[in-house]
């Protein structure tokens, strides 16, 4: 039996999950599997409000774990048993707002899961990167498509293409995270974030944050017209 690699606690409406896989939490199978039946429950559950994402130890996650990549009988069996379960279509299933809380190496999947959340709060010993391109590799975590959402093309492009590593200041600036605080701060102000969030009306921060998800898929007369339907449905306010 192996230890949990993931940790949740619910503080009333938000749920803080827990990265837990010393020393650096690696992103491995097992993790995975935990972290899917963790996002299925969450999705299921219309009283969660906030999720936030965090980690025990020195790291927020230093990404896969590369030694189950030879383990596999070939390439096609690796992918297959990586993303049999969709972690990262759950995760954008996930209706309400989701914080990640970044200490340490936050790369590779750390990264990703990062930006698939709608804020990303960094310790100021953080790194993030994105360094697929080294082992000729491309990002599959979504971070191909999350990120020029985030941050524009070009920065987008220089971040995948050149696997550069980005320490926590450099980050905010830009724009691959939205906030930097002392590390012993971090999980306060994560929380401090989780709650003002949580005490909002849900329907309202659920349609809000679909909207904004969505701005770029579609056109704006029809982003305009989804916005409209979307204010028209919300409980009157009071």
């Amino acid at each position: 039996m192996t230890a949990s690699r993931v940790h949740v606690r619910a503080r009333d409406a938000v749920i803080d999950v827990e990265f837990d896989h010393p020393p650096i939490n690696v992103y491995d199978v097992a993790m995975r599997d935990e972290l899917c039946d963790v996002l299925t429950a969450v999705i299921a559950n219309s009283e969660v409000r906030v999720v936030t994402f965090r980690a025990t130890g020195d790291h927020f996650s230093a990404g896969a774990d590369l030694r189950e990549f030879g383990t596999a009988p070939s390439l096609h069996a690796m992918r297959h048993a990586r993303w049999a379960r969709d972690v990262w279509g759950l995760l954008r299933a996930v209706e309400v707002p989701m914080i990640a809380a970044m200490q340490g190496n936050a790369v590779g999947f750390g990264f990703e899961l990062a930006l698939q959340c709608d804020f990303r709060i960094a310790a100021d010993d953080c790194v993030v990167a994105l360094p697929e391109a080294h082992v000729g590799m491309i990002p599959a975590g979504g971070a191909t498509q999350t990120l020029p959402r985030i941050v524009g093309t070009a920065q987008a492009l220089r971040t995948v293409l050149t696997g550069a590593r980005f320490e926590a200041a450099d980050a905010r600036r830009q724009g691959l995270v939205d906030e930097v605080v002392p590390r012993a701060d971090l999980v306060a102000r994560a929380e401090a974030v989780a709650d003002a969030l949580a005490e909002r009306p849900a329907s309202a921060v659920r349609g809000a944050k679909a909207l904004v998800w969505a701005a770029l898929d579609v056109p704006l007369a029809e982003g305009l017209a989804r916005e409209q339907t979307a204010f028209a449905r919300l409980p009157s306010p009071g």
